[in-house]
């Protein structure tokens, strides 16, 4: 019953199903604290009343240097084919966990292309690695991060 109430106010009275556990162990805390955030914690958890990760960023209406439309659409696309999730969006930057990485390195240029159609600055305009090593380097890995200056 207390983690339907905790639903039920964090979601404007509405429940939803299965409340992460880290998300109730994060609320616990902030009810100890008496609603502030415990030192440790370097930024704020928010629970976003989304069917889908990749809609979050439009719900909450994130407002970083990325075209938000065409973001959402490589998000779902992602989450469909990757089971890529957003984990965090703070300020200007978009972390994003990978549940099914790319394991074949034929496909890896296409997908790198897709990550250069978000226009995140560290792809297009500062990239961390020449374009085909970037796409090697997407074969395997377990999440992506993004960022827009």
């Amino acid at each position: 019953m207390h983690d339907e109430a905790i639903a039920s106010s964090c979601t404007g009275g509405r429940i939803f199903p299965a409340q992460p556990r880290c998300a109730r162990n994060y609320v616990f805390e902030l009810e100890k604290s008496g609603g502030r955030v415990p030192e440790r914690f370097g930024c704020r958890l928010v629970l976003v009343p989304a069917h889908r990760s990749s809609d979050a960023l439009a719900l909450i209406g994130w407002s970083a240097e990325a075209p938000l439309p065409l973001l959402c659409a490589l998000l779902r696309s992602w989450e469909d084919r990757f089971g890529a999730q957003v984990v965090a969006a703070f300020g200007s930057e978009l972390h994003v966990s990978v549940a099914r990485p790319l394991v074949e390195a034929g496909h890896a240029s296409l997908l790198a292309l897709e990550h250069v159609l978000s226009t995140a600055d560290n792809i297009v305009d500062d990239p961390p690695t020449p374009f085909p090593e970037y796409a090697t380097d997407l074969v395997g890995r377990t999440s992506w991060s993004f960022w827009w200056d």
